[in-house]
């Protein structure tokens, strides 16, 4: 049905409108296939401190949080290609989050390519996971239970938040979230030629994407880019991985939770097989959206508690 309706809509490439048409359209498209934002407990903007400014946070606390209670955290990331996104097109699903896994939720406004060229959004992604765990106690967190997680191109951040803050020393993760994220800029798995066409991410995105967000190709085989590509995934925090069916992103996502899995990194791996991508946003047209995000908060949830 959500095909359906993009066809009949003859939506416009982002290429073709360029990057201010395209957060525009991308803002506009969220909002109309996004549920009712659920009530939670509190919502407050932040200001976090970023390698070049301030990076501005939005923290979620979960409904029915209690006075006193330092919940855990989740530093998501949201997804966009580098160049799409902010915090109001991922406000519902870190509210539900916040609310499923009974945690906090910091929303981070990276900067955006290609006015930020990579790695811009990876050092802002890394800051802000650092200064949420610096500023655990003063925000009322639990500072020994902070995850990263993200969708897409948040995706890509989170993993490659783990593997940095693994190789810097800290701050400790309890686990890392990616949903269908993009772990190789090569894009040249099958599933980008099998799906390049008819399921809302085109291959012609994933390359404007692409060439927004990398100075020059050589920044694909950078592994701050293409996680897929680092060359140890070791010792990293368990995980919780979602793919989508019908996705150029499918083999990719696979192909990091099996490198993780051989690494002896905890990993759950789940495929929502009639999913497109982009669908956990997409919840108040699509049933399974809920599921995914449920079965993930189920995870966080779990993990936060090991």
């Amino acid at each position: 049905m959500v095909l359906e309706r993009a066809a009949r809509a003859k939506l416009p490439p982002f290429a073709q409108v360029g990057v201010g048409g395209a957060r525009a359209l991308y803002r506009e498209m969220r909002a109309k296939l996004a549920p009712a934002p659920p009530e939670v407990e509190r919502v407050e903007d932040l200001r976090a401190d970023g390698p070049a400014g301030v990076i501005p946070v939005r923290l979620y606390r979960p409904l029915g949080a209690q006075p006193g209670e330092r919940p855990a955290v989740l530093v998501y990331f949201h997804g966009g290609g580098w160049t799409v996104g902010d915090l109001d097109t991922h406000d519902v699903v870190c509210r539900e989050f916040a609310n499923l896994a009974r945690c906090a939720v910091a929303s981070v406004d990276y900067r955006l390519a290609p006015e930020h060229k990579f790695p811009a959004a990876v050092d802002d992604a890394l800051a802000a996971t650092r200064w949420v765990a610096r500023m655990a106690d003063a925000l009322g967190l639990d500072g020994t239970r902070v995850a990263v997680g993200g969708d897409s191109a948040g995706g890509n951040l989170a993993a490659v938040a783990a593997l940095a803050l693994r190789d810097a020393g800290g701050p400790p993760l309890a686990a890392q979230l990616l949903i269908y994220p993009a772990t190789d800029m090569a894009a040249d798995a099958p599933s980008h030629a099998k799906y390049a066409e008819g399921y809302l991410l085109t291959r012609e995105a994933v390359l404007w994407f692409a060439g927004n967000y990398l100075r020059a190709p050589g920044d694909a085989a950078d592994w701050r880019a293409s996680p897929l590509r680092a060359a140890d995934l070791s010792h990293l925090p368990p995980a919780y991985v979602i793919t989508a069916g019908y996705d150029p992103l499918l083999d990719e996502g696979r192909a990091y939770a099996d490198r993780l899995h051989a690494a002896r990194v905890p990993v759950t791996y789940e495929c929502f097989e009639g999913m497109i991508h982009g669908f956990v946003t997409m919840g108040g047209v699509i049933a399974a959206a809920h599921h995914a995000l449920y079965r993930a908060a189920t995870a966080l949830k779990a993990l936060f508690r090991s």
